[in-house]
């Protein structure tokens, strides 16, 4: 039983934990913004691809602040593209959201093939990252660690304390109830789904500069999805979220260090995913969602 207990709570899961939990967490931030703003975004999972593979060619070319810095402008590139197509041309938001995962699967392998030559069309070369922290017991950290909370913090202000906070709240619950009191809907949701991109892109330049060192295909493991069930968890909160990103973090830490003969280790592997299919199939019919998420706006429209 001691065993299993360090196997599930030791501190070499919690380091692990604090690792995982920062690409979820900035990944689920970003869904809130845009969430909260009135717009599905189930291109997160292709946002955080980008930003994968072009934090692992600015790391390269530039260095590891660099290569943050342009995996966070990936995102928001891609998240423009979403915002595009769903706020101004209306189109449907869950065919875009699908469209820039599609582009997602093929775009870095064109990428990687001009960038790193033939036969590294799957993976980049190493890159380097940002000076570490050393933590007693826990071991080194990314910088990107305290940066993470400092967001998190940071957003809740925003949608609790702030009148930006108010108005993209307005935007998702009631757009035409908004627009009357002046707030301008579309500049809301364009603001929403531009800053996800930033949060996803930097939540995948993350993996590949500060967790793995390369880009590789496939690294991303569908965390984007992850998060978007993070983000019904946590019913659409920064703190709930907070709790919900912890939750799967500790899941996916469970899948390196949880080895007991009784369970499948194919099982173990799956459990982030397992959790995730609980967590939509419990809970998403008990939260409640904003009100006008997913419904296109025009201004002036009966909404």
């Amino acid at each position: 039983m001691p065993e299993i207990f360090g196997q599930l709570f030791g501190i070499a899961v919690f380091a692990s934990l604090i690792r995982a939990f920062v690409p979820l967490f900035l990944a689920t931030l970003g869904g809130l913004f845009n969430e909260r703003s009135g717009i599905v975004n189930i291109g997160i999972d292709g946002m955080m691809i980008f930003g994968t593979w072009f934090g692992a060619w600015g790391s390269l070319r530039y260095g590891p602040a660099a290569g943050l810095l342009i995996a966070t402008l990936s995102g928001v590139l891609v998240a423009a593209i979403h915002a595009v197509a769903t706020v101004t041309f209306r189109v449907d938001q869950i065919v875009s959201g699908v469209a820039i995962n599609i582009l997602a699967l093929g775009v870095p392998r064109f990428l990687s093939i001009v960038a790193f030559g033939e036969g590294q069309e799957a993976q980049s070369p190493a890159v380097r990252s940002l000076p570490k922290i050393d933590l007693p017991g826990l071991g080194e950290i990314s910088p990107v660690v305290p940066l993470t909370i400092v967001l998190g913090v940071a957003a809740w202000w925003v949608f609790n304390r702030t009148v930006l906070g108010l108005r993209l709240r307005s935007a998702g619950e009631n757009p035409r109830a908004a627009e009357s009191l002046g707030v301008r809907v579309i500049n809301m949701r364009y603001a929403g789904v531009l800053i996800s991109g930033a949060f996803a892109g930097l939540a995948g330049g993350y993996l590949s500069i500060e967790l793995v060192g390369q880009y590789t295909e496939g690294m991303n493991q569908g965390r984007g999805f992850i998060a978007l069930a993070a983000l019904i968890l946590g019913n659409w909160s920064v703190i709930g979220v907070a709790f919900s990103c912890l939750l799967f973090a500790w899941t996916e830490a469970l899948t390196v260090y949880l080895r007991v003969d009784w369970i499948n280790n194919a099982f173990i592997a799956s459990l982030p995913y397992i959790v995730t299919l609980v967590v939509l199939a419990v809970f998403s019919r008990r939260v409640r969602p904003p009100k006008a998420v997913g419904h296109a706006y025009e201004a002036g429209s009966p909404v």
